[in-house]
């Protein structure tokens, strides 16, 4: 038995918390009993609807991983009717981005269906290392360098880089080009840490997550997750 709402989200109809909401507006029914509070737990057996949609039977999980184009929205609509993520992905399914990547940022985005995975690796205790392409309008110092590779201070939160490397100088357009890798998942963490040292990011773009990576897929194309990807996932956010 498990609560209401951790079942919705684990059939990606929605989060747990509009699972929530629409348990409270009696949007909900149970083996057609309209759901009035919140705490009710339910088993594999039990029929579930939303909005008279029954929602839990022949659900079938899906996962794909995308090299996300600029100028493209991490959600799943827009109300300025800007091309989304899930614009992009070439299924029925209900499928919704884990985390997100900002507007001008480009590479490597998740997209499932299935709610305990992307609640999984959406809590803050999953440490997943997340690599980075950034192109930065300043040539670093000596002195920069350390004070990044030793953390910086974000929102009076450390953010810890676990590393870092110069790929390209241009001494003419004084700008660098730097590969960074952290564990954080706030929003726009990698513009603020470049942003504590006064430094703008020109560019940027997500080029690895955890054992993932982009290499094999051009700018807007995608792939599925295998089987033995979804499980090292799982077995990395166990440990």
């Amino acid at each position: 038995m498990e609560r209401l709402q951790k079942v919705i989200a684990g059939y990606g109809y929605a989060s747990r918390r509009k699972a929530e909401e629409l348990i409270k507006k009696e949007k909900v029914m149970v083996n057609g009993k309209i759901i009035k509070e919140l705490g009710i737990k339910v088993s594999s057996n039990d029929i579930i609807s939303i909005d008279g949609v029954i929602i839990n039977k022949d659900v079938k999980h899906e996962y794909y991983l995308l090299n996300k184009p600029r100028s493209v929205i991490s959600s799943v609509k827009d109300e300025n009717g800007r091309i989304t993520v899930t614009d992009l992905i070439n299924t029925e399914a209900r499928i919704y981005p884990v985390g997100r990547l900002d507007y001008d940022t480009t590479g490597l985005i998740l997209l499932t269906n299935d709610g305990d995975f992307a609640n999984t690796l959406m809590h803050p205790s999953f440490e997943i290392e997340k690599t980075y392409i950034a192109k930065i309008n300043k040539i670093l110092t000596k002195e920069e360098i350390n004070k990044i590779k030793k953390g910086i201070k974000v929102d009076n939160r450390l953010v810890e880089v676990k590393r870092f490397k110069i790929k390209k100088v241009s001494q003419e357009k004084n700008t660098m080009i730097v590969e960074i890798t952290i564990i954080e998942g706030r929003n726009h963490i990698i513009k603020k840490l470049f942003k504590e040292l006064n430094i703008d990011v020109m560019k940027l773009s997500r080029i690895g997550y955890g054992f993932l990576d982009i290499k094999d897929l051009k700018s807007g194309e995608y792939r599925n997750l295998s089987i033995k990807e979804i499980k090292k996932l799982y077995s990395i956010a166990k440990k």
